[in-house]
């Protein structure tokens, strides 16, 4: 299928798209979501390349690296040491300051391939490879840049994927928080972040590489979509989907969105519902 007026990646036709859909609603609402294969569907929903070899491919790869860590070290710095001298002496996974400008890096499948991306995918990967091992581990959502965490919170040890899992010290932190916000580390900070939000977390990464690119509206909504999927997604979701709805010229299905958007802020905030209800009125009006 070609697509003349869209530079890669592809999204996947209709049908395709409606089945990842529906797999990634079904992922999110289950007991223990797993992240690898939301990432992946993600990924399939951004890129029509990425088939179901793909996908499995992916998940394949995860494994494999985990069978090349050694069994059980001893304690989370001994984890933490072991997943850095696998996945970043040997295997060269890091990230630099122009991945930031690359959609791939927010996608599993690319990164995997690559062994580039944001903070939060290569923090996935670390995630997947040592929790298949047996590690205890989990993502860190420090504030501008995601980390991973080892042991319980009373003797974590925290790396840092995109500087190739270099173990961090407490001051490390510190400064990654400072320089992130200006404000000091505190505690909160440092607990596990939930599965759901670190999806949440890639799509709005997604969906700003995208907004910075009005061209590629095509792929804000396909993760906007997404995004609503996950349960307790923000309410401010729907308003950004009618914008996107707008700006790609389907102006009453924008309009409806942000209408919907408008009833549920009406309570809360009714001078800003009378605002949107304005916006969707001026798109309704672009029909004539």
């Amino acid at each position: 299928m070609s697509h003349p007026y869209l530079p890669p990646p592809y999204p996947p036709p209709p049908e395709r798209s409606a089945e990842l859909r529906r797999r990634f609603a079904e992922e999110a609402r289950a007991e223990r979501p797993d992240v690898s294969a939301l990432c992946l569907l993600i990924g399939a929903e951004t890129d029509g390349s990425l088939d179901e070899t793909g996908i499995d491919a992916a998940q394949v790869e995860l494994d494999r690296l985990a069978g090349e860590l050694p069994y059980r070290p001893d304690g989370p710095r001994a984890w933490a040491e072991a997943v850095r001298r696998l996945l970043g002496a040997r295997y060269g996974f890091h990230g630099t300051p122009g991945d930031y400008q690359r959609l791939e890096s927010s996608l599993l499948h690319e990164v995997l391939r690559r062994r580039r991306g944001l903070p939060i995918l290569l923090s996935v990967v670390w995630l997947e490879v040592a929790r298949r091992a047996g590690a205890p581990v989990y993502g860190v959502a420090l504030p501008g840049h995601f980390v991973v965490g080892f042991g319980t919170t009373a003797e974590q040890v925290l790396a840092d994927p995109f500087d190739g899992g270099r173990v961090l010290t407490g001051t490390d932190a510190e400064l990654l928080v400072a320089g992130a916000t200006g404000a000091p580390l505190h505690p909160s900070m440092l607990e596990p972040a939930p599965p759901l939000d670190v999806v949440q977390r890639i799509l709005n990464n997604i969906r700003a590489w995208a907004a910075a690119r009005p061209e590629r509206s095509d792929v804000a909504l396909r993760a906007v979509d997404l995004a609503l999927l996950i349960p307790s997604h923000p309410a401010r979701l729907r308003y950004e989907r009618g914008q996107l709805l707008v700006q790609r010229g389907q102006f009453t299905a924008g309009a409806e969105e942000m209408e919907y958007y408008a009833d549920l802020i009406e309570v809360v905030d009714e001078a800003a519902a009378r605002k949107v209800r304005q916006e969707a009125g001026t798109a309704r009006a672009k029909l004539n």
